[in-house]
């Protein structure tokens, strides 16, 4: 850790922006996760490029994160650099019907963005607590909506490079793109929206957040739906049919609102989630013969 701080400090980053052994807890919506062993929150694209370095020169594996709304981290907690993309890296600008942010920009935020220049398309997005890089990276969608059907193209971190990558080059699919698979980064991405009266907008966007709010259970910490859908069914439905709602292990619990969900009760450890998702996976498995695969990014040591 030592080793790696010094790197960081040589690299000008302010002693005060390196935080060791930062909590995971509080970088995550579900609340839960051991440290990480160094963090540092990001400004601008050129700032991960030098501390990547850093983390290399003091050969330290290096974790990036956006919110952690889609994110489970073990109690052991994370070893290496964790680089946040946050506030700091959520520029938003557009020009005619082109919605250009950074990675760090919140979902609902770019959502907005995009009702108040009066352009639709992103409105599915204006719920889902994540932001735009790992959104991105996910393609992340809801209520018939995915942001592969407006994406122009991406700014990535690929292989050590940054790559501009268009939509046909993400490879995007049902919550997978290129740079999930291979373990790349998304910076930035370009929307191209359709032009549309912003109350119109902003209706829509009203509806589906209802519609969020009747079905999901908005007042637990969670990481969202734990589980992919699986071809030709749906995984609250196979883990309600299971009779697995309402499912404790410790503090954590299969949603009594929406079984595709599991909720920190309060006091939760990673390994009690751990434990309900494979419980369920199991149990889903014996009953239905599906086995239920985790859409939940899980990092860390136990």
């Amino acid at each position: 850790m030592d080793a790696l701080i010094q790197s960081l400090v040589q690299a000008n980053f302010a002693p005060e922006r390196i935080a060791p052994q930062a909590s995971m807890a509080q970088y995550t919506t579900l609340r839960i996760g051991g440290p990480a062993e160094v963090m540092v929150n990001i400004h601008s694209a050129d700032e991960i490029a030098v501390a990547l370095r850093a983390a290399k020169q003091a050969d330290a594996p290096v974790t990036i994160i956006g919110n952690g709304s889609n994110l489970l981290v073990r109690d052991g907690g994370v070893i290496g650099l964790v680089i946040v993309l946050g506030e700091r890296f959520s520029h938003i600008e557009i020009h005619d019907n082109i919605l250009t942010a950074q990675a760090g920009a919140s979902l609902n935020k770019v959502a907005a963005a995009a009702q108040s220049a009066g352009l639709s398309g992103l409105e599915f997005a204006s719920g889902i607590p994540g932001t735009l890089g790992g959104g991105c990276a996910m393609n992340a969608g809801a209520y018939g909506g995915q942001l592969s059907d407006a994406l122009m193209d991406a700014q990535v971190l690929l292989d050590g490079e940054i790559r501009t990558l268009s939509r046909d080059e993400m490879e995007m699919g049902y919550r997978t793109t290129l740079p999930l698979r291979r373990g790349g980064v998304v910076l930035s991405a370009r929307f191209h929206l359709a032009a549309d009266d912003p109350e119109a907008i902003a209706a829509r966007s009203r509806e589906l957040n209802a519609r969020r709010r009747e079905k999901q259970p908005l007042n637990y910490p969670s990481a969202g739906s734990v589980f992919k859908r699986p071809e030709g069914h749906f995984a609250g439905a196979l883990i309600e049919e299971a009779g697995l709602k309402g499912l404790t292990i410790g503090g954590a619990q299969v949603s009594e609102k929406h079984a595709g969900f599991i909720v920190n009760l309060g006091g939760a450890t990673a390994a009690d989630i751990l434990a309900l998702i494979q419980r369920v996976q199991d149990e889903v498995e014996r009953r239905s013969g599906v086995r239920l695969e985790p859409e939940v990014r899980i990092l860390g040591e136990d």
